[in-house]
């Protein structure tokens, strides 16, 4: 187990990359049950108000930092997190390790014409990468059962599910164990930017932390989910004074 820090209530791990990678790779050869949330600040602050989400995060094997608000938060709570572990990033890292280590992918989610053009994208970068089937996340939850049963007789080991958060790490929750795969990873945008429906930021963008401002111009649509990081650094604030005052007052008094 990697060290783990407190982000408003919820466990975010102390990760690199390659720790990440190596995690998800132990869980794979034990064959063990991990589901890995990419959190970002939108996670962490809407997981105050909604309990399935608290719930998914405090069960959840693997929690990433994915986005520059959670490493801001862990800077000003005093517990900096090494860097950046972003979900499109990780399926870079994984499917590269992959096509070593001969792990199946299911990519589930999105549209059945982004899958094709993201599998194609992942098979061309990564050549020999196998990808053993794929389902749009546009399904009715009657078919939940059947999308299921076809996830388990590809036999993959890490299943990539795109259905935006918190859904995706809900529905993880609910049906990893059912599915056969043992790593699930909610990835939100990134099979969107493998098929080259969506872009990042740049570069220089995203180490300034300013990814959330290039989506805000790609879509001008997300001003209101923008506003929750004002929220979300103002309450981070308020828990750094609250540790303050928690740690003053376990202190011995002099006298």
């Amino acid at each position: 187990m990697t060290a783990r820090i407190d982000i408003l209530g919820c466990p975010v791990d102390v990760l690199t990359m390659e720790a990440a990678v190596q995690r998800i790779a132990e869980c794979i050869k034990r064959q063990e049950n991990c589901q890995v949330v990419t959190a970002n600040a939108e996670i962490l602050y809407s997981a105050q108000h909604d309990p399935g989400l608290f719930l998914t995060l405090h069960d959840a094997n693997i929690i990433t930092a994915d986005g520059m608000g959670v490493i801001l938060a862990s800077r000003i709570l005093s517990r900096p997190l090494p860097e950046r572990v972003a979900g499109v990033d990780l399926v870079h890292s994984l499917a590269q390790r992959g096509v070593r280590a001969g792990w199946r992918f299911y990519l589930l989610g999105a549209t059945r014409e982004v899958l094709d053009l993201a599998t194609q994208r992942l098979q061309v970068l990564y050549p020999g990468v196998q990808i053993v089937g794929s389902h749009h996340g546009y399904f009715r939850p009657e078919e939940n059962t059947t999308i299921l049963a076809s996830i388990k007789a590809s036999s993959p080991d890490i299943l990539l599910v795109a259905m935006g958060a918190p859904k995706q790490d809900k529905w993880l929750h609910d049906n990893l164990g059912k599915s056969g795969a043992a790593v699930g990873i909610g990835v939100g945008g990134t099979f969107d930017i493998l098929a080259g429906s969506a872009q990042r930021a740049p570069l220089w963008m995203q180490r300034l932390g300013l990814e959330w401002l290039f989506r805000l111009w790609q879509q001008p649509s997300r001003w209101r989910r923008t506003l929750m990081l004002p929220k979300f650094v103002w309450a981070v604030l308020w828990q750094r004074v609250r540790n303050r005052k928690d740690a003053s007052a376990k202190r011995p008094h002099k006298g």
